[in-house]
């Protein structure tokens, strides 16, 4: 099982000191194109057609990202803070750990090839501010994105979102991705990776996206709005219902009345119901079909 880092540390040092036509160039070519089958996998090319046109410049501002031409001598402490190389190991143990879990549970994962990198992320970016600083992207086997404002809190908490990420990897392995994706099946596969992540780092590490939540705001408010949409679909109606009404509304996308990250809450609370009501471990529920963790937790909506 290979995983190897691409180094983004060296390549931001590059893009700080690139004259400003040249700054996009290197991102594209440099960064992210050892990324390029997971981006053709969302329809992104490296490059538009045309000036100004969606391409993944574009779409990285969108998920977060800093954009290149942002990265100047402003970005020069975070760069030092992403180039240590003990910081590194520690990511890449991360993953191998992740994966090891599963292989030595005798399961045998078509992806032998892991490529992760470090991104600097926009602290001007709502979704950044709203997660505390941190976020990652493992949706599409053998690639793994985390982006983070350097600082002690998000550097401690890397590798448990590392973590998850793979965990995400390893799922759609053996799961596939629909895009009619229901709440549902997004929820399980939000509450398996967080779920996973602490079984590694323990629940004091748990995300925002599940510690911002109160149990009381659970049960008495977000669970019955949940469970009446776990049949929706379509990503512009999901949103609301898995980041929350401000974020969906930041990006005009419907409300449905849930307060920040509610549907990622409410997954890992139903997963970890799921767990402890079958006695399954998170690494056997990774694989499972969401129905079936549905179904049988379904006495989880009354608690």
């Amino acid at each position: 099982m290979n995983v190897n880092a691409i180094r983004s540390d060296g390549i931001y040092e590059k893009i700080m000191l690139a004259s400003d036509d040249k700054k996009d160039d290197i991102y594209r070519y440099e960064l992210m194109m050892p990324f390029e089958r997971k981006w053709a996998c969302y329809n992104v090319p490296m490059k538009a057609k045309v000036p100004g046109g969606y391409d993944v410049i574009m779409a990285s501002s969108r998920l977060g990202h800093i954009e290149p031409t942002k990265v100047d001598e402003t970005q020069k402490r975070n760069i030092l803070l992403i180039s240590d190389d003990a910081l590194w190991e520690k990511c890449e143990t991360a993953i191998r750990r992740s994966l090891n879990c599963f292989i030595q549970h005798g399961i045998d994962l078509p992806i032998k090839e892991y490529r992760f990198t470090i991104l600097l992320a926009n602290a001007e970016s709502p979704y950044i501010i709203m997660n505390e600083g941190y976020c990652g992207d493992g949706g599409i086997p053998g690639y793994i994105f985390s982006w983070l404002i350097p600082n002690e809190y998000t550097l401690e908490h890397l590798p448990v979102a590392l973590a998850h990420e793979t965990n995400h990897n390893i799922r759609f392995q053996f799961i596939e991705w629909k895009n009619d994706i229901t709440l549902g099946e997004m929820m399980i596969s939000e509450g398996l990776a967080e779920n996973f992540a602490t079984f590694l780092y323990g629940e004091d590490k748990a995300g925002p996206w599940v510690y911002k939540t109160d149990m009381e705001t659970l049960n008495e408010y977000i669970k019955p709005i949940i469970q009446d949409g776990l049949n929706v679909q379509g990503f512009e109606n999901l949103n609301a219902y898995l980041y929350g009404d401000e974020l969906a509304k930041l990006q005009n996308f419907p409300q449905v009345g849930l307060p920040y990250c509610a549907g990622y809450a409410c997954g890992y609370h139903l997963v970890k119901h799921y767990l402890k009501k079958t006695g399954k471990s998170i690494i056997e529920a990774t694989l499972l079909p969401a129905k079936e963790i549905l179904d049988a937790a379904e006495d989880f909506w009354n608690e």
